[in-house]
Formats: C-alpha cells, structure tokens, sequence
C-alpha cells in the first residue's frame, strides 16, 4: 500500500507508528505538542497521544538533551526536537560528551535510545541561526549516528529505524523539502538506515549529496541529460557511518565525482569523501574530486541567500570541469 505524502506528512505518520508500537517511545520539544511544532512535523500527535507522551518543553536546547539522557537510561524511548538548526548549540555540551559517550563509558552496559531530530539547511527565506548546516559537527563524534532522508519514503522509514536504534541518532531534516511530495511505500520492506542509495543511475560522473542537495542533483542530472551527459546520482542517507561500498562502486563506474552539499566548504562533508575517494580509488578515476558547497562565510541574509546555496548552474559547471581532465 503506498500514498502520495509530503515530507512533513511522512515524518509525522512514522512518529504516530512508532508511538502506537511502543509505550516507552516519548516526543519532546518547544512548542511540539498544542502547536504541532514551528513546521507542523508533530502536529495532532499530542491530542492523540498525550501530553506525557507528546511533551511541550521549556525554551532550553540543554534541558531538552539532558532530559532525554535521564529518559533513555530508565528505559524510555525519547525522539526529542531541535526547533531549528541554530537552536542546538546550547545543547551540543550534552550531545557530545554525554549522549555520544555513556554507552563506552558504562562498558556498553547503558544504551542510549535517543533520536535528536533538527530541521537543517536554508532555502526557506529565514532569519540568522534559522538555516544552519551542522552536521559536520556531529558526523566528526564518535558515539552518534548521523542520517538526512531527502525524500518522504525514506524519512517515514529512517524515522522509525532511529527510533528503533539503541545508539543515539541525530536526525537531519532537511526543511525546504518538508512540503515535498513523494510516494511512501507502507509495506515494502525499507533499505537499512545506514546504506545509501542510487537515485539516477548514469555513466559519465557521480553526484554524491545528501538531504536537500539530493533533489537538486537530479534536477542537474536532468538538465545534464539533454545535453548528452550522463550523471550517476547518489543519495548518501547516512554521514555518520558513511557507506562506502555504495560510494566507492558507483565512482568506480562514473570514474568522476562531485560531491554537494550546502555546508561551508572547508572541512565539510566532501572534504572527507574526497580524502577517502584519492586513497582508495586514486588509479582508478579520471579527474579529482570536485566539491560544490556553501562559501566560507556566515550563512547570508536571505535576500542573498539564493547566491550562497548549490543550484543546478554551479553543479553543472563542476561537472564540466571534471569532464575537462
């Protein structure tokens, strides 16, 4: 059985699931119960569920994390919101040095069942610390998982699976896609969490991108096409741990890649996926890795920020580039 759902839809189906599966599965955040949430993700969840099930926190990122630490090791289940990318900062100390941490530092003897779900990535003509990427942050500690669906199937599924995790996931929505539309498959059976997947299949170079790039990548592809270019796109779904085998066959074939994403450059994603590419593959492909990003530089004000985000020109130029070796 499957339906045509908006991104927000599919999250918000695969919450209700995952609260109607388990009692000890708990929704925590400013604002997510009477309102829905600033996006609407948990919206009808709290009349449905409860409010010691759908829980209106106060305004504190570190309370949030913190309460959801207490939560996790008396059994619960706790999926706790981030309202906006920006917003997590006042939590990171909580995420990183407790959440990450406390299942080595008890011998693997205390899991920690916690999705920290945080809207990311600009694109929606909003305010400072409202379009924020900062994944690399989370990506680079041991101890968290890191995953961005692109689509509403995936996030209906990839909800649920970091719901079902033992180890704690942060979970990167990526917010210009909420009201995206898609297809959600209810039945089929859904591909692992951590494992990517090819999104166009091609000959000529691959696009690695993740969360919102992914559709801008096949928006490229296409345009591409016309022209008599082939291009591989592959959604990455998983940062933290990357899958490699995915990555690595799919530029085996293409022999090129660019990688996307709308983080700054330096240090991003791409940085270490171009790494790990030129060890691995350095005989093998064609041209270096070509990375299209976010510039070195705070995230702009709106008005601009249409100059500072990937869009299918700089993709396509890229890709011209690596075409050019």
């Amino acid at each position: 059985m499957s339906e045509t759902l908006t991104m927000a839809k599919a999250l918000n189906r695969g919450m209700r699931r995952a609260l109607q599966a388990d009692p000890k599965v708990l929704l925590a955040g400013e604002d997510i119960g009477k309102l829905g949430g600033v996006f609407r993700i948990t919206e009808g969840l709290q009349a449905e569920f409860g409010e010691n099930r759908v829980i209106d926190s106060p305004l504190a990122e570190s309370g949030i994390i913190g309460t959801a630490v207490g939560l996790a090791m008396r059994g619960y289940r706790p999926v706790v919101e981030i309202q906006f990318d920006g917003f997590v900062f006042p939590g990171f100390s909580q995420l990183v040095t407790q959440v990450a941490r406390l299942h080595m530092r008890t011998g693997g003897q205390q899991a920690m069942p916690i999705v920290v779900r945080i809207p990311f990535g600009g694109g929606i003509g909003s305010i400072e610390h409202h379009s924020e990427s900062p994944e690399t942050y989370f990506a680079h500690t041991p101890g968290l998982k890191v995953v961005a669906p692109s689509n509403p199937n995936d996030a209906y599924w990839m909800i649920q699976q970091a719901i079902q995790s033992e180890d704690p996931v942060v979970f990167l929505e990526p917010k210009r896609r909420y009201h995206s539309k898609g297809q959600v498959n209810f039945t089929a059976k859904p591909a692992p969490m951590h494992q990517a997947h090819i999104a166009r299949y091609g000959t000529d170079a691959t696009l690695l991108a993740y969360g919102p790039m992914v559709q801008t990548c096949l928006d490229a592809a296409a345009v591409a096409a016309e022209e008599g270019t082939s291009l591989e796109v592959v959604d990455l779904r998983t940062l933290s741990p990357l899958d490699w085998v995915t990555i690595e066959s799919s530029v085996r074939r293409t022999k090129r890649a660019v990688v996307v994403h709308e983080a700054q450059r330096t240090l991003g994603l791409g940085s270490e996926i171009a790494a790990k590419l030129h060890e691995d593959l350095f005989y093998v492909m064609e041209s270096p890795v070509m990375r299209v990003t976010g510039y070195d530089m705070v995230y702009p004000p709106a008005a601009v920020e249409n100059e500072f985000l990937p869009d299918v020109d700089r993709i396509l130029d890229t890709v011209d580039r690596s075409l050019a070796y």
